[in-house]
C-alpha cells in the first residue's frame, strides 16, 4: 500500500509508486504520476498532467500542475514534468505549459526551490538550480544548470538565465543573463564573474581565468557582441580546457533575442 494519510484525497486513477508518502489533507488528481520515494506534504494540491520523478520532497501547501495563468489557455492537455531529488518548499506554485509553446513546463533534477517561488507556464529549468524565497519566473523562461536566483527577484517572460549565473536579491531581470555572470539590481547590471560558485564546483584555475577573460571581452573592452564572440572563439583555441565553457557562452550570446544584461 502507498503511504497515504487517511485524510488525503487521491484520485484512484493517479499513478503513485508504493513508496510515495502523502501527508494529511493533500489532494492528488487523476492524471498525476509520482515516482518512488517522493514525499508530498500536508495540504499540497497536485493536479493536471503532472509527473514527478524519484525522491522529491514537496513541502506543505505547495500547488503543482494548476492551469497556467494565461488568458489564452482553453483547457488543452498540457503538462508539468518534474525530475528527481528536487526540494520544493512551502507555498510554491508551478503551472502547466501552454500550446503556444512546447506544451510542457519542465524542471530538472536536484533543484533547491525555496518557499513562495512561482514557476509559470512553459518555463524550462535545468538541474542543480537554487531559487530563493519569492523568486518569480514569468512564462517561457529558461534557466540553465547551477544557476542561483536570489529572493524577491522577478524574471520577465521569455528571458534566459545561463548556466552558473548568479542573480542577486530583489533584481529585475528584463534581459538575458549570460552564463557564469553575477548580476543584480533594477535596472539589472553585471557585477562580475560568479567566482564563488565556480570554485565550489571545482572549476580549475585555467577555466576560471578563461571565464574571467570572456567577461572582459564582452563587458570591458568596448567590443560589439559579434567582436566579442569572435575573440571568445579564439580564446577556446588558446585554452582547450575551457573550450566547452567558451562554446556555451558563444551559443548563448548567438541565440539571445532579448539582448544581454549589461
Amino acid at each position: 500500500m502507498t503511504l497515504i494519510h487517511s485524510t488525503a484525497i487521491v484520485d484512484p486513477r493517479a499513478e503513485l509508486d508504493p513508496t510515495v508518502t502523502v501527508g494529511p489533507f493533500a489532494v492528488i488528481g487523476a492524471q498525476v504520476r509520482i515516482g518512488a520515494g517522493t514525499r508530498v506534504g500536508a495540504h499540497c494540491v497536485i493536479e493536471g498532467r503532472t509527473t514527478l520523478g524519484r525522491d522529491n520532497h514537496v513541502f506543505q501547501f505547495a500547488s503543482l500542475g494548476a492551469d497556467p495563468q494565461d488568458k489564452k489557455y482553453a483547457g488543452e492537455p498540457t503538462e508539468l514534468v518534474i525530475g528527481d531529488r528536487n526540494t520544493i518548499r512551502e507555498f510554491c506554485t508551478f503551472n502547466l505549459g501552454t500550446v503556444q509553446d512546447g506544451g510542457v513546463t519542465r524542471i530538472g533534477d536536484d533543484n533547491w526551490i525555496m518557499a513562495y517561488v512561482h514557476i509559470a507556464h512553459d518555463c524550462q529549468l535545468g538541474s542543480q538550480i537554487t531559487m530563493a524565497n519569492n523568486a518569480t519566473l514569468a512564462g517561457h523562461v529558461v534557466v540553465g544548470d547551477w544557476a542561483t536566483i536570489g529572493g524577491l527577484t522577478g524574471v520577465l517572460q521569455r528571458m534566459r538565465i545561463g548556466a552558473h549565473a548568479m542573480i542577486g536579491f530583489a533584481s529585475h531581470v528584463g534581459k538575458d543573463v549570460p552564463p557564469f555572470m553575477v548580476v543584480d539590481g533594477n535596472p539589472l547590471a553585471v557585477r562580475g564573474v560568479n567566482l564563488v560558485g565556480l570554485r565550489r564546483r571545482d572549476f580549475s584555475n585555467a577555466r576560471i581565468a578563461a571565464i574571467r577573460e570572456m567577461h572582459k571581452l564582452i563587458y570591458r573592452q568596448g567590443r560589439t557582441l559579434d567582436e566579442a564572440r569572435t575573440a571568445i572563439a579564439t580564446l577556446a583555441d588558446e585554452t582547450p580546457e575551457a573550450a566547452a565553457d567558451a562554446a556555451l557562452m558563444d551559443a548563448f550570446l548567438g541565440s539571445s533575442a532579448a539582448g544581454i544584461a549589461r
